[in-house]
């Protein structure tokens, strides 16, 4: 399939419009197949954040397969090669960046899918336009962040690099599943209004480049404007690791080594979201997993609902259930 249309949609052109949203997805590649499949190597498919696809990388016995490992994928931000197989083996899998899936339907084929996330970069709005300010932008951008300078006139200052210029009045919007940090490097001329600012969004992290007499005075002065003492719990004051920076590249290197850390920190401790209760269901037939949500075969038997992969399987239970019985009970 490669980037064909698929339901009247190129592919790279829907990779394009979600990129210009920013919202996640994975681009899942067929890179090695054993028939009998309905795959080929090459094919492809977009799968965005509320499991759709769009795209062919296998039938109905791989869909949920891939669509649940895709989950992961957007998770962990890491790229899975997911092999799927009639026999549970590890041979050949011994990198995190390596799944099995059992698939047991009857056709008894294998699929290899690569799985690549695309998700936006962190972005980093850095208030002012100082020294300090211009030596945090060059560092943003090549850890590779998305920085944007905030300047409080009207007239855009000169870009640095890729970094792009906003005034204070006209800041760009951010939900709460942007990766969004911002330090105020004002230098004493705005910091206050930098920092209302920064507390009206969802930013991960906020730091105030300033001497500890003058943070403390930029606190108080919040806190008798209104602002809640949770609230000026999310400021760093004054921002940066202590490095024994000196220079305005030193205190730079210092915000930026903060941020990492505390990136790094919260990805390590972040888990897979619990799923719903009663979210997959086995097949009683072949023993595939299938997520009930999306599930179109099922049948209501002996008070229970059972579930299905595809209707050869519902119709081969129907037909004998005491063949499948031991495996329904167990579910």
């Amino acid at each position: 399939m490669g980037w064909r249309l698929s339901g009247g949609i190129r592919l790279d052109g829907l990779i394009q419009e979600l990129e210009a949203r920013g919202e996640a997805f994975v681009i899942a590649t067929v890179v090695r197949r054993q028939p009998p499949v309905s795959a080929r190597v090459g094919d492809r498919a977009v799968i965005t954040a509320d499991g759709r696809i769009y795209g062919w990388v296998g039938g109905g016995c791989a869909h949920d397969l891939i669509l649940r490992e895709a989950r992961t994928v957007l998770v962990t931000r890491q790229p899975r090669l997911l092999r799927i197989t009639p026999e549970a083996s590890e041979e050949g899998v011994e990198e995190e960046a390596r799944a099995v899936a059992v698939m047991a339907c009857p056709s008894r084929g294998e699929l290899e899918v690569f799985l690549e996330p695309w998700v936006r970069e962190p972005q980093l709005l850095i208030f002012g336009e100082s020294p300090l300010a211009r030596a945090l932008a060059v560092f943003s951008q090549t850890l590779g962040y998305e920085t944007t300078l905030v300047v409080r006139g009207e007239a855009p200052a000169k870009e640095l690099g890729e970094a792009r210029v906003a005034p204070l009045a006209a800041l760009p919007s951010f939900s709460p599943q942007d990766e969004l940090y911002i330090v105020v490097a004002s230098m004493g001329h705005y910091d206050e209004e930098a920092l209302e600012a920064a507390l009206r969004t969802p930013a991960r992290y906020i730091g105030l480049v300033a001497s500890r007499r003058r943070a403390q005075a930029v606190l108080d002065f919040l806190r008798q404007a209104g602002w809640s003492d949770g609230d000026l719990k999310r400021i760093r004051a004054p921002a940066g690791l202590d490095l024994g920076a000196v220079t305005q590249e030193e205190i730079a290197l210092s915000v930026m080594a903060e941020i990492m850390q505390e990136r790094r920190r919260a990805m390590a401790a972040q888990a897979l979201p619990p799923e719903p209760a009663l979210a997959w269901a086995r097949d009683p037939v072949c023993g595939m997993e299938v997520e009930i949500a999306l599930a179109r075969y099922s049948l209501d038997w002996e008070g229970q609902r059972l579930y299905f992969c595809c209707p050869s399987c519902r119709q081969a239970f129907i037909a004998d259930p005491s063949r499948y019985i031991p495996a329904a009970a167990q579910e």
